[in-house]
């Protein structure tokens, strides 16, 4: 019999999630109201290597993708799983998260034996603004705007420079200094190729990608906007 407070779902893993758990298929009672980012909190927790995935972890319930804020009920089927390699290495990868952003492992999963550069680009919450101590910052985005964005500016650096590989996350929600805020993540045969297409590619993630940020200082805070 299971508590009001608990349900019982059924945890599948696939892939290199399946080999860290060393199982396909657990079956648990979780917290009634527990969503897929605790979730998957709550696997870190008992896995920790699980944590080296989590910017590019992706989660199904009952076989339709689940967003971090999805409510797992009763009865439910939740996947986990690294992205889909369609049989072919990941030649492109755009993501708007709430998770902290692991930049290298994005590039793991980009990476190829062709590329002998990869240029990793991290964007860090610094302690400070126009002389002022800030606190920490939060980001807020159009979520499928931005994606599209991102995905256009990935399609033209692809399109412009020798590369094989470009990689765009940005995390939004609040974060603490020392926090990456956006990685590009671009790979390629020489270096040059993918040091201009990075500068390039968050150059126009700034100008282009709704995205904002406000900055918490101790006597306030301030949206940082641009013109248009």
């Amino acid at each position: 019999m299971i508590s009001s407070n608990k349900v019982q779902v059924r945890l599948l893993f696939f892939a290199s999630i399946k080999d860290i758990v060393g199982a396909r298929q657990i079956d648990v009672d979780i917290p009634t109201g527990t969503t897929v980012a605790k979730l998957l909190a709550m696997l870190e927790e008992k896995y920790p290597r699980i944590a080296g995935y989590r910017s590019i972890l992706l989660t199904s319930v009952n076989e339709e993708y689940a967003k971090p804020e999805t409510v797992i009920a009763d009865g439910d089927e939740v996947a986990v799983f690294p992205p889909v390699s369609g049989g072919a290495v990941q030649s492109e990868f755009y993501r708007v998260t709430r998770d902290v952003i692991d930049a290298r492992a994005v590039a793991t999963q980009l990476q190829r034996p062709e590329a002998g550069a990869i240029c990793i680009f991290e964007g860090i919450v610094r302690n400070n603004s126009k002389g002022k101590t800030t606190r920490y910052l939060e980001y807020e985005g159009y979520e499928t705007m931005a994606l599209a964005k991102m995905e256009e500016i990935g399609v033209f650096v692809r399109q412009a420079w020798e590369i094989d590989a470009v990689g765009i996350v940005h995390r939004l929600g609040r974060l603490e200094i020392g926090e990456t805020s956006v990685a590009i993540i671009v790979t390629s045969a020489h270096r040059r190729a993918s040091f201009d297409a990075c500068e390039y590619a968050i150059d126009k993630l700034k100008k282009i990608v709704p995205i904002w940020k406000k900055e918490f200082f101790e006597d306030g805070e301030v949206w940082i906007e641009g013109q248009s």
